[in-house]
């Protein structure tokens, strides 16, 4: 979209904050933005500020990183300069105007929502606003959720809310009916791949991992960079040539799994180690002096709380990485069925279209693809109510054979 078509930015002239160039293929979003924080330099209320927005969109959209940009911006004394201390401290996740929540687990309770609102109350250090970025706000539990309404209900005056979740509706009515939505898309192919060629990936690896990531900036990233993420994705999408008979389906079923528990050791093994190494520095290791060896003696029950949440993270990301891996699958047969209807649209595996179109023809009913389609939501769905992973996947690759 050129500066002289795309939406106006807080000054009129098309042009937006730099906090919000990272948003790739989001100019509604960012306009939006743009216009509350020239709003909020008055009032609550002007130009649609409020106390409580919701940030929704599919995976990779960029949801936490508009959540940080709007943070920054309002933060900032120039809109979000991102040069200014202000504009770095919130990119680094240090400023002392933010609290920034993830929850590690599968859920986020109600113990942490009420410590998170008794922090999020206080008076502002240094900036206009105290603002609490809570990505993956649907994780919270039922009974968090109820703590997290009452302080949205009655906010505080300075406090600002920045929720991120996947869909409205996967956050209570009471909550989102008292938010400002912000609805994110998914990025064309196009802006991906020009965000990758930015990063120095070649054009042709640039599309093909914008077109496998199917709009997750993140995932297109890692695709084109990490050679054995490629390699775990191609095992998964060569599943469908491999279903001759029962045995070979069980097979397949373990394939998958391994994947995807290789890809989440692989994403934990990076945040893991950082997280203990800090620890270990916090409480002095590799230091000497009077007190050093009674900290670290105080350190083991920091690190068994830190190695039970990094358990619980662990989980929670091998979970993903198998639901990421179901959907590439999914993504495969919907090629499969684009191309036995001549439906006009990019397909994800473009570099495998002659593969597509042989399996296209061999099952020439696209009926039966959309049956194989149903049966990797239905697995999506079992494994998000706490199916055993192996048994789940091999029922999947039974009902495709």
């Amino acid at each position: 979209m050129s500066a002289e078509t795309r939406p106006a930015g807080p000054e009129g002239d098309g042009r937006f904050a730099p906090v919000f160039a990272a948003l790739t293929g989001q100019e509604v979003v960012t306009a939006q933005l743009a216009r509350a924080v020239a709003g909020s330099r008055d009032s609550l209320g002007a130009n649609g500020m409020t106390h409580a927005w919701l940030f929704t969109g599919p995976p990779g959209s960029g949801r936490s990183l508009a959540a940080r940009a709007f943070a920054a911006a309002l933060l900032c004394d120039r809109q979000g300069c991102g040069e200014c201390p202000s504009c770095h401290q919130v990119a680094a996740g240090t400023h002392a105007d933010v609290l920034f929540v993830r929850p590690d687990g599968l859920s986020y309770g109600v113990r942490q929502t009420r410590d998170l609102v008794l922090k999020a109350a206080a008076a502002p250090v240094c900036g206009r606003w105290r603002i609490v970025v809570f990505e993956d706000a649907d994780r919270a539990t039922e009974q968090a959720a109820n703590a997290l309404l009452k302080a949205i209900e009655e906010p505080t005056p300075r406090t600002v809310w920045l929720l991120c979740a996947p869909y409205a509706d996967d956050l209570p009515t009471t909550i989102r009916s008292r938010c400002r939505l912000v609805t994110l898309v998914t990025p064309r192919t196009s802006a991906v791949a020009d965000v990758l060629a930015r990063e120095g990936v070649s054009p042709e690896r640039a599309r093909a991992a914008a077109l496998a990531a199917q709009g997750h900036i993140g995932r297109a990233r890692r695709l084109a960079s990490d050679a054995e993420a490629a390699r775990r994705r191609d095992e998964v999408l060569r599943v469908p040539g491999q279903l001759g008979s029962i045995g070979d389906a069980v097979r397949a079923a373990a394939v998958l799994v391994r994947a995807a528990e290789a890809e989440a050791a692989a994403v934990t093994q990076e945040l893991d180690e950082p997280e203990r190494q800090a620890l270990r520095l916090a409480f002095g290791e590799g230091s000497t002096g009077k007190g050093v060896a009674t900290a670290l003696r105080g350190s083991a029950g920091a690190m068994r709380e830190l190695e039970d949440r990094q358990k619980s993270r662990a989980t929670r990301v091998k979970r993903d990485s198998l639901d990421r891996a179901l959907l590439d699958l999914a993504a495969y047969y919907r090629d499969v069925l684009a191309v036995q209807v001549g439906a006009p649209v990019e397909l994800a595996n473009e570099p495998r279209t002659e593969e597509l179109r042989r399996v296209a023809a061999e099952a020439a009913d696209p009926a039966a693809t959309v049956r194989r389609i149903e049966a990797i939501l239905r697995c999506r769905q079992r494994l998000q109510a706490n199916a055993a992973p192996l048994l789940a996947v091999e029922e999947l690759t039974l009902a495709l054979m």
